[in-house]
């Protein structure tokens, strides 16, 4: 569509003005992320249409002069964060954001606060920590606590237009880059900001950059890692769905600067809306003339295309993605030589992960000072993390680097929801450590973790209150990584399956000390001799409950679970001051377990007890109690 940059300049700005007045209309938006597509939200969407469409509100409500469509008064917008209150419903211009809303009530919204500008009480968000309601978004502790940066235009980014991303300013970067910079200016522009690599190594990108710009090749490949596999990680996934544009720009901006000419996009196949958001972003840059031939008539071509990942958790690591994307089976291969030098076919390529690319259009359109003002000095800028756990809210949140972890659970997720006692983050995804109530007031940034032994990672941050055993949550987080590798090498494929075989036998009350000692022996030999980085952080959660919590397995080895949670570790006993020696619980023992005789309590033999809590259930004097 546009021939020049000044052209695509010039309707940009239009596009800004005409976003603007958006802004002051009376408009829905109904966030379709994938949270909030799973509560429903999809059909609370096409209720709104429903229902406007019946009151002909569609032609009363104020239209802009656009000539490409008609203003819809109701729009899609992508994830706010807040996934645990989805639907999410915001009303422009009053800001009303409603929570959990149902197709039900759609009606009352329209005739109460859209017609009306009035709030509805009972659907307002309920903040965490002051327990009052709250009418606007912006209002919320969740969001004021945070610092949103790639996040931006919470609530009312229109995920599926590429007229709004460039109402927010959006390609504006690639213009400049295109028509005021060449490739030397563009990497030092990236290599001066600082930015880090978002996808768990923290890499310096401008290095990268640097690396595969100077590597010769007839051909140069640029890919972007959307395959997001981490157990309680979806800050990926959320970006792709909520701005694809500002990944795909950012990405142009990248493939112009190596003087790459086809990129792939990454993503894996259980992200079904990020993938048709993606794609039908790859489309929308096309027909703006974005992407394909002679884009914005410089003479800089590039394809860029999906490729859908079947979800090996192994194949976000860079040489097993590429060698997944040439259609060979997803397995890391040894490093030197790296992709930047040879890559995708033998050329170079750079690949890098989703949230980098969505920093660089910032970066160049905002200038490296006005990046640098947010984080901390090694590690500048935001990161998004995803919150799971026991906490009042959780889902997506943007934070500046140097935050520290209390004021992400105290003061933007509002703290624990049972009321239990944190016991401990963990940090990093399946390969991340746990860290110890005593390391909830470092800063979080990539140098401040390292020094501890825990990392940034992927992004994802699990809360663990006082109820959970440290030994199970290492187990658990082994057992995925365990199923996840590739077994092309010993240390990894053994290894991790002999650790875990050990912290079984501490689940279920069979371990020794020479278990203990053999645990973290392995360990350590795991994460020094495995191939690739899955290896070589599979054992972080082991090492570091065995450093912080090493109490919990001498526990476990005499035969306790401080927090009761190992079953083989709990035993049924039977209080004799309660014992009527009714003998109901011996003769529906299927194991025969239970013997006594008339006139005096009864005992259960521990050797054969199971464990069925059968007696439990029909002792009707509340005489067996199960203790652990």
């Amino acid at each position: 569509m546009f021939k020049s940059p000044l052209e695509a300049f010039k309707y940009i700005e239009q596009q800004e003005e005409i976003r603007r007045k958006k802004l002051e209309q009376l408009s829905v938006y109904v966030c379709v992320g994938t949270g909030c597509t799973a509560n429903g939200a999809r059909k609370v969407y096409e209720k709104f249409k429903e229902v406007l469409n019946e009151r002909n509100l569609n032609i009363s409500l104020e239209k802009l002069d656009d000539p490409d469509e008609n203003n819809n008064p109701v729009k899609k917008t992508g994830c706010c964060g807040l996934c645990s209150l989805g639907p999410l419903v915001k009303i422009i211009p009053y800001g009303f954001t409603y929570g959990h809303v149902k197709p039900n009530d759609v009606e009352e919204i329209v005739e109460k606060s859209l017609l009306k500008g009035k709030p509805i009480e009972r659907l307002l968000l309920t903040d965490p920590i002051s327990g009052k309601k709250v009418e606007k978004l912006e209002d919320a502790t969740f969001f004021k606590n945070q610092s949103f940066y790639i996040m931006d235009a919470i609530g009312t980014s229109e995920c599926e237009s590429i007229e709004d991303y460039m109402g927010r300013g959006g390609y504006k970067s690639l213009i400049k880059a295109l028509s005021e910079m060449d490739s030397e200016s563009i990497v030092d522009t990236i290599k001066a900001s600082g930015l880090r690599g978002r996808g768990g190594g923290g890499f310096p990108t401008g290095f990268k950059w640097e690396a595969a710009m100077k590597s010769k090749g007839e051909k140069k490949f640029v890919v972007c890692n959307g395959d997001e596999g981490d157990p309680g990680a979806f800050m990926n996934r959320t970006l792709l769905e909520r701005d694809p544009h500002s990944v795909l720009e950012g990405m142009i901006i990248a493939a112009f600067a190596i003087g790459a000419s086809k990129g792939y996009a990454y993503i894996r196949a259980e992200y079904p809306i990020a993938v048709e958001m993606f794609n039908k972003a790859i489309n929308d840059a096309k027909e703006y003339g974005f992407l394909g031939e002679n884009i914005l008539g410089t003479g800089f071509n590039l394809d860029i295309e999906v490729k859908e990942g079947a979800g090996a958790f192994v194949c976000g690591e860079e040489t097993a993605l590429l060698a997944s994307i040439e259609g060979k089976r997803g397995v890391p291969r040894p490093r030197p030589p790296f992709p930047a030098q040879s890559g995708l076919w033998g050329f170079p390529t750079l690949l890098n992960n989703v949230e980098t690319y969505a920093n660089v259009p910032k970066i160049i359109r905002d200038g490296v000072e006005n990046y640098r003002k947010r984080g901390v000095e090694s590690s500048p800028g935001t990161k998004m993390f995803s919150i799971t756990g026991p906490l009042k809210l959780t889902g997506i949140i943007e934070i500046q680097f140097g935050t520290t972890l209390r004021h992400v659970i105290e003061n933007i997720c509002g703290g624990t929801s049972n009321g239990l006692k944190l016991k401990a983050i963990q940090i990093g995804g399946p390969s991340g450590a746990c860290l110890s109530e005593e390391f909830f007031d470092l800063p979080l940034d990539y140098d401040t973790l390292k020094s501890v032994d825990a990392m940034v990672g992927s992004g994802g941050i699990v809360a663990i209150t006082e109820d959970r055993c440290m030994v199970e949550v290492a187990r658990f987080f082994l057992d995925f990584t365990k199923r996840e590798s590739c077994g092309k090498c010993v240390p990894c494929r053994e290894g991790t399956m002999q650790a875990y075989t050990i912290l079984e036998k501490f689940t279920q009350g069979k371990a020794t000390y020479e278990d203990l000692e053999n645990l973290e022996y392995l360990s350590k030999i795991i994460k020094t001799a495995s191939l690739c980085g899955l290896g070589k952080t599979a054992p972080n959660p082991i090492l570091s409950t065995l450093k912080l919590f090493r109490d919990e397995y001498i526990e476990h080895i005499e035969g306790k679970c401080p927090s009761g949670m190992c079953t083989a570790l709990k035993k049924y006993v039977i209080n004799p001051d309660l014992c009527k020696s009714c003998s109901l619980c011996a003769r529906f023992c299927p194991q025969g377990a239970i013997s006594g005789e008339r006139g005096k309590p009864y005992v259960i033999d521990q050797e054969k007890c199971v464990k069925c809590g059968i007696c439990f259930e029909k002792c009707k004097f509340n005489a067996i109690e199960l203790i652990g």
